[in-house]
């Protein structure tokens, strides 16, 4: 794609496509543009983005050459989120900014199908200050946690603090550390996997390795080897989308209980185990993966927090089952109890 202006984005912006064929227009757009997929679509919804002066359609894909034209509204007043009730618990808070332990089965932000009961809306229901943030319908989001995805999240409540932890994450000065349960066994401990991503070229909602995608860097050490599954301590080096379960994938270790990425679960293990196998995907409400620890600088106070969150209550039974310990059941800190922040990844 090739442009007709530089940012700040003006008031209208005309470029033409560059590429033999996009994708649909709302993704091309948001991926060209670093636009979220909710303002490309509004933008296309406003009959704002055009070819020959013709609106077009958000399914729309372009060939080469083809010339669009967007008109960028007046700046609009800030959105207002209907507030919602949830249960969160948070493991820090200030004036700054907040880190929560985020439940599974709750969406970050404001989005198609979940306009009002995202953990934004949880918070505004709650009277929590949010930052306005970098972009629009996400605010005081700095960074984002799959909907299914149980664990730590940092939340700014001002600007500054946005700005910083915005600032501290692209510089990877946010350490990021998640536990999971991955299929079979890592031949090797500690293990780098480094293998671009981008969008699945059949399914849009997925990700995968990609020559092309974004660069993205994933550490992975084993804390407990069970019989059928390694109990892994999962550093981030990059932040992309679903980069934790299409790296494990990749080389061959799904995430358990992963649904989009198990590419055969318990069906991939050898017969003489797979009773077990499909035992323990069975105990395995969703992925077994949780954000369990954070640590950075306040961006504000300068602070160093270290931040940590332990296996949550709806995956303990699977976690008991494949370690074959009961104990697991009632223990309070599952992860501690199987030296997981002992390690040193």
């Amino acid at each position: 794609m090739t442009r007709a202006a530089t940012s700040p984005l003006p008031d209208r912006l005309a470029f033409c496509v560059a590429v033999p064929l996009t994708e649909r227009l709302d993704r091309f757009l948001a991926d060209q543009l670093a636009l979220s997929r909710t303002q490309a679509a509004r933008l296309i919804a406003d009959k704002l983005v055009t070819t020959a002066g013709k609106p077009l359609r958000a399914s729309a894909c372009l060939e080469r050459g083809a010339e669009l034209t967007l008109t960028f509204p007046a700046a609009a007043p800030p959105r207002t989120y209907a507030p919602a009730t949830a249960d969160l618990r948070f493991v820090y808070e200030d004036d700054h900014l907040a880190v929560l332990d985020k439940p599974a089965g709750l969406v970050v932000h404001p989005g198609p199908g979940h306009w009002d009961d995202s953990l934004v809306n949880v918070l505004v229901g709650r009277g929590t200050e949010l930052s306005q943030g970098a972009e629009a319908g996400r605010p005081g989001i700095v960074h984002r946690l799959d909907r299914d995805t149980s664990g730590l999240l940092i939340v700014a409540k001002s600007d500054l603090a946005h700005r910083g932890l915005a600032r501290a994450i692209e510089r990877r000065q946010v350490e990021r550390v998640y536990a999971a349960v991955a299929w079979g066994h890592f031949p090797q401990s500690p293990v780098e996997i480094e293998a671009p991503i981008a969008r699945h070229a059949a399914d849009r909602k997925r990700m995968s390795v990609r020559a092309g995608g974004r660069h993205a860097v994933t550490y992975v050490a084993v804390v407990a080897r069970f019989a059928l599954v390694d109990l892994v301590r999962v550093r981030l080096g990059t932040g992309r989308t679903h980069q934790i379960r299409v790296h494990l994938a990749h080389v061959g270790h799904p995430v358990v209980g992963d649904r989009d990425y198990a590419f055969g679960g318990s069906r991939r293990v050898t017969p003489s185990a797979r009773q077990a196998a499909e035992r323990l995907e069975t105990l395995a409400p969703r992925q077994l993966l949780h954000a369990a620890a954070l640590s950075f600088i306040h961006p504000v106070t300068g602070a160093r927090l270290a931040l940590q969150s332990d296996w949550p209550p709806d995956l303990r039974p699977a976690l008991a089952d494949l370690a074959g310990d009961p104990n697991l059941l009632v223990e309070r800190n599952p992860l501690q109890y199987l030296g997981f922040f002992a390690s040193d990844g």
